[in-house]
């Protein structure tokens, strides 16, 4: 999915609410909550498809053992807009932590190439992602039980998740300068298409 049309962007206004986001609009939610969304959307479609095409048994066994610890028994009712919206109005991470925690996921997934971004999973990877790049990138966080409520699960799960999280990655959180724009002009560039 695209950004909606009623939402028209520029690489300038992007770069600006990266770098000078304003906390006193307190109705303004951060433009890159809409691109991480729509680039979210987009993989979930490509992998949907995906996974029709390939025989059911073939794409679940290639998931892979640890990384099944994302998927839920149910599909959370809220769209990925919705939850990262939530995320926001809640935790007032600043702009950068969703850069951050895309980075995390695209890293992620090339480090665990079995595993497919999907809707009984997502959720729960956004949350954890977010919350660990909140912890990386800002001087004061929430704690987990606060990220657990907002993100609708139990604190001892995303405990879990996030140990799990950090060690599919190798504790290899550092995003330098260079890496950090180089996802934001790919940000920019969404906006421009």
């Amino acid at each position: 999915m695209a950004v909606s049309n009623s939402l028209i962007i520029s690489p300038r206004e992007l770069r600006s609410d990266l770098y000078s986001y304003s906390y006193q609009d307190n109705s303004k939610t951060p433009l890159v909550i809409s691109l991480l969304s729509s680039l979210i959307d987009r993989t979930l479609t490509r992998n949907q498809r995906i996974s029709r095409r390939a025989s059911p048994a073939c794409y679940s066994s290639c998931g892979g053992g640890k990384t099944h610890i994302f998927d839920c028994r149910e599909i959370p009712d809220l769209t990925i807009q919705s939850y990262l919206e939530r995320i926001f109005r809640y935790t007032k991470a600043c702009p950068s932590v969703y850069v951050v925690a895309y980075v995390y996921i695209d890293r992620f997934c090339q480090i665990n190439p079995g595993f497919k971004i999907s809707l009984t999973n997502v959720h729960r990877l956004l949350v954890t992602t977010i919350m660990i790049a909140s912890k990386y990138v800002e001087d004061l966080n929430y704690r987990n039980s606060y990220f657990a409520k907002v993100g609708g699960l139990e604190t001892e799960e995303l405990n879990r998740l996030e140990l799990e999280f950090l060690f599919l990655m190798g504790f290899k959180l550092h995003v330098n300068v260079s890496v950090f724009e180089s996802y934001c002009c790919h940000l920019e560039r969404e906006v421009s298409t």
